[in-house]
């Protein structure tokens, strides 16, 4: 009888051994996964929060079929207003334009002081934020603005990323705002998946090709998931580069590392989401040194299956491996994470995205 129980036993044992060698390569998958869905909880939840409700009026552009001048959409300066008084930004994340308009009131709006073509736009609106006025725009689409000014009008024109640059790439760091990721001894991972991006963008930044490059965060916000994925499709990127950083599926320190990339298993193309990764894994862990832990299938993510252009989602390292977070924690590793995907990038242009 004891042997009858021995043997299940060790059977038992074996079979689990066996389920675990087969499992593990898909525990950051797992890991992921699972952060996730409880972020994007949490972000719906902030994006809520933070809406503030346009008052005022709601409208469209007074007259769609007239020819502008110098642009798709032009703004009647108020009386005593100079062009070089409106202020405007860009927010790109969630394609809103907010024109912010001194000294104006209600009766300023009413009088239609747009006119020009709104084929671009999704929503027009108008508020006022102390002694300003603000038009906020939401478009359609990723644009950038040329604008220019005479006495009497202000002149919008939207222009495609790709009317300006020769490559578009968007560029995403984990998490944010009240979503940490992974959080080992005080450290959180979207610290260091900011850390990495930050290090990237002074790369880019000094780079001296015609690369248009668009961050769906460069501070301590969270941007929901749609919006981040939306930034890529909206803009028609070449490219999607996601960074992040690994933790074992229980969250304590193991000897699990290395790097690892997860790509779009659905995107079947020869220049798709699977080669963009294996772009990014070779040149990451040609920087670091890393172990090459391989890629991962990533459907199971909301901002890699939703993805229209390709996309890579870069798993650094291990912040519960402790010569691992010691090394994500310095700017020195950082530099070489954010070196390997700038190099990925050319690569990747070169090989034809």
């Amino acid at each position: 009888m004891e042997d009858k129980i021995l043997k299940f036993a060790t059977a038992v044992v074996v079979v689990l051994t066996v389920a675990v060698c087969i499992g593990l390569p898909f525990f950051p998958q797992i890991y992921t996964w699972a952060v996730e869905s409880r972020e994007e909880r949490l972000a719906e939840q902030e994006y809520a929060e933070n809406q503030t409700e346009m008052k005022d009026l709601e409208i469209v552009a007074a007259d769609t079929s007239e020819q502008v001048h110098g642009g798709q959409l032009q703004l009647k300066l108020p009386e005593g207003i100079n062009g070089s008084d409106i202020q405007f930004t860009n927010d790109y994340v969630t394609q809103t334009i907010k024109i912010s308009i001194p000294g104006t009131d209600r009766s300023y709006f009413e009088n239609g002081p747009i006119t020009g073509s709104s084929n671009h736009i999704a929503t027009l609106s108008y508020s006022s934020k102390g002694e300003d006025g603000v038009i906020e725009i939401v478009m359609d689409h990723v644009y950038e603005l040329k604008t220019e000014y005479d006495s009497a009008y202000y002149y919008f024109d939207f222009l495609t990323p790709q009317e300006v640059y020769d490559k578009v790439v968007v560029i995403d760091a984990g998490h944010g705002g009240r979503a940490p990721g992974a959080n080992k001894q005080g450290v959180n991972e979207k610290e260091i998946d900011l850390d990495i991006v930050l290090q990237l963008k002074k790369i880019l930044d000094e780079d001296d090709h015609n690369i248009g490059v668009y961050y769906t965060r460069t501070d301590d916000s969270n941007p929901t998931f749609d919006q981040r994925v939306q930034l890529a499709n909206k803009s028609d990127a070449d490219l999607f580069i996601s960074v992040h950083n690994n933790s074992t599926n229980s969250g304590r320190m193991s000897s699990a590392n290395g790097t690892a990339v997860m790509y779009n298993e659905s995107d079947e193309s020869e220049l798709g989401s699977k080669r963009l990764a294996q772009i990014c894994l070779e040149e990451v862990t040609g920087q670091l040194q890393s172990r090459n832990r391989g890629l991962v299938e990533g459907d199971s993510i909301y901002i890699i299956r939703t993805s229209k252009v390709p996309v890579a989602l870069i798993e650094v390292g291990f912040m519960t491996n402790q010569q691992e977070l010691d090394l994500l924690r310095s700017e020195d590793y950082q530099k070489k994470a954010a070196l390997g995907i700038y190099h990925a990038i050319l690569r990747a242009f070169e090989e034809g995205y």
